[in-house]
């Protein structure tokens, strides 16, 4: 294997390697925030969203 190959090689697989964390870091970042959204409904706390039309706010 060349230099000029093992070098391509290693930086598709930093790249990749980067890519997965990332992935992986949005997924379990996700599950967090799902989470604590719950924990705020469960407690009486809405979103703003959810607000009925005309109540002025």
């Amino acid at each position: 294997m060349s230099a000029h190959a093992l070098y391509v090689t290693a930086a598709y697989g930093i790249s990749a390697l980067a890519i997965a964390s990332l992935i992986g870091w949005i997924l379990f970042d996700q599950r967090a925030r799902k989470r604590e959204a719950a924990e705020l409904e469960a407690s009486g706390v809405r979103r703003r969203s959810e607000r009925k039309a005309g109540t002025g706010a």
